[in-house]
C-alpha cells in the first residue's frame, strides 16, 4: 500500500513530524500535489479546510485528515474524508496505516471513521519521537498548555499539560541546523510546569547547545514564542548570553485588564509593559502580538487596546491579527466585532511606517504559516 502526504505549505512541519513517525513503522510518506492511490494523507486547518473539502470528498483513494480543524471537528470533517485522525498523529497515524495494511476496518481509538469514533488512549511522550528525519522541521521542544485562553486551540488538540522533550535529545535534533529555532507555546516555560517557570533547565539546555558548538541558536522567536509574565531580568539574561536572536516575540492580545480576564490570558496590561520595558532595557526588540475586535470588547476596551499598541510600537514592532473565532475553542461560534474608524487608521498608520505588521482585516493571513496533523 502507498501512503502519500498531499503538499500544503502550512502543514510542512506537520510532514517532518509524521513522516519521522511513520519511518518508525517502516512507513514512508510520498508527498504529492493532488490525491493518489492508495493514500492520500491532509493536514488541515480552519482557513484552508474549505479549499481542500471538495478534493478530498471526491479523490478517488482512501483519504485520511488530521490537523488543528479536523481534531476540533472531526464529526463534520468525516462526512466526506474515510478516516480522521483526531488530536496527536504520531503515534495513531501510523498505526491507522498498519491496520488498514493488515485489511483491518481502520477502527482504532484516536480515529474518527463515520460515526464511529473513540477517544485516543494515549498521548505522545516526545522523546519517543523524533522531531524529524529526511524532511527537516523546526524542534518541537514543548507540548501542552496549562492555560485556557478563549481563542486557542493548542490546549484543545496538546493538552493542560506541559511535556518537553529532552535536552539530549534536543541537542542531538539541532546538528541537522545550521539556524537552531524550536516550537513550544512558551520557550521560558521549557522544563516547567508551563505557570512556574524554571529558569535554571532553560539555562540548561542552551549552555548544552553552546557547549556542543551551536553558534546560531533563536530562542523565543519565530516560531515560538514567550508569554509576558516570563520575561524577567533573569529570562532576557538567557537570551543576551546564549542565543542569536536580538528579538523576543511575546503575546499581549490586548490593552485592556477586563477583556484579558474575559480571555483567561492569566496575565495583566501591566506585565505586558513591563516585558517591554525590560525588552528595550536588555537590547532586545518586542515583538508583541494583538488581536482586536473581540465580540465582547467595548468601545472603550478597543480604544484601550489601540493605545497599547501604539505604545508598544515606539519601543518594538506590533503583529496585528483580527479575532477570528476557531472551533472547539471557548469563543467558538461567535463573531468578530467591528473596529473603530480610529483603531484602523492607527494600524494603517503603524504598518505604513514599518511598526506593525498582520491583518486586522483579513485573519486568513493568520495561519499561513502554521498547521498540525
Amino acid at each position: 500500500m502507498r501512503i502519500h502526504w498531499r503538499q500544503i505549505p502550512a502543514a510542512r512541519n506537520s510532514f517532518a513530524v509524521l513522516s519521522a513517525a511513520c519511518d518508525r513503522e517502516g512507513i514512508s510518506l510520498h508527498l504529492v500535489d493532488r490525491p493518489e492511490h492508495d493514500v492520500t494523507c491532509y493536514s488541515l486547518n480552519s482557513i484552508n479546510e474549505p479549499t481542500f473539502r471538495d478534493e478530498i470528498a471526491h479523490a478517488d483513494c482512501i483519504t485520511i485528515v488530521g490537523g488543528s480543524h479536523a481534531t476540533a471537528c472531526y464529526r463534520e470533517v468525516a462526512r466526506y474524508a474515510d478516516y480522521v485522525v483526531v488530536g496527536e498523529g504520531e503515534y495513531t497515524l501510523p498505526h491507522l496505516v498498519l491496520n488498514l495494511e493488515s485489511g483491518g476496518d481502520g477502527h482504532i481509538p484516536g480515529v474518527a471513521c463515520g460515526v464511529d469514533y473513540v477517544p485516543a488512549d494515549r498521548s505522545v511522550r516526545l522523546d519517543a519521537y523524533p522531531p524529524f528525519t529526511a524532511t527537516k522541521g523546526y524542534i518541537e521542544i514543548s507540548r501542552g498548555c496549562p492555560y485556557a485562553c478563549g481563542y486557542c486551540q493548542t490546549p484543545q488538540i496538546f493538552g493542560h499539560g506541559m511535556r518537553h522533550r529532552s535536552i539530549d535529545a534536543i541537542v542531538s535534533a539541532a546538528k541537522r541546523h545550521e539556524q537552531v529555532r524550536f516550537v513550544t507555546p512558551n520557550a521560558f516555560a521549557y522544563g516547567s510546569d508551563g505557570i512556574h517557570p524554571r529558569f535554571d533547565k532553560v539555562r540548561h539546555l542552551l549552555s548544552r547547545l553552546r557547549d556542543a558548538g551551536y553558534r546560531q541558536v533563536f530562542f523565543g522567536t519565530f516560531p515560538s514564542e514567550v508569554r509576558p509574565e516570563f520575561v524577567t531580568p533573569e529570562s532576557l539574561e538567557l537570551i543576551t548570553d546564549f542565543c542569536t536572536n536580538t528579538k523576543l516575540h511575546f503575546g499581549a492580545q490586548a490593552g485592556s485588564n477586563a477583556v484579558l480576564g474575559h480571555l483567561h490570558r492569566c496575565h495583566t496590561v501591566e506585565q505586558v509593559r513591563d516585558a517591554v520595558l525590560l525588552c528595550h532595557d536588555a537590547g532586545l526588540t518586542p515583538i508583541v502580538d494583538f488581536i482586536v475586535g473581540f465580540p465582547f470588547e467595548t468601545d472603550e476596551d478597543q480604544q484601550m487596546t489601540a493605545e497599547m499598541i501604539a505604545w508598544v510600537a515606539h519601543y518594538g514592532h506590533v503583529h496585528t491579527h483580527r479575532f477570528m473565532p476557531l472551533p472547539g475553542t471557548p469563543l467558538a461560534g461567535t463573531r468578530a466585532r467591528s473596529l473603530l474608524p480610529e483603531t484602523e487608521r492607527l494600524c494603517g498608520k503603524l504598518a505604513l511606517a514599518g511598526r506593525l505588521t498582520g491583518s486586522w482585516n483579513e485573519p486568513e493571513i493568520r495561519f499561513s504559516r502554521s498547521g498540525a496533523l
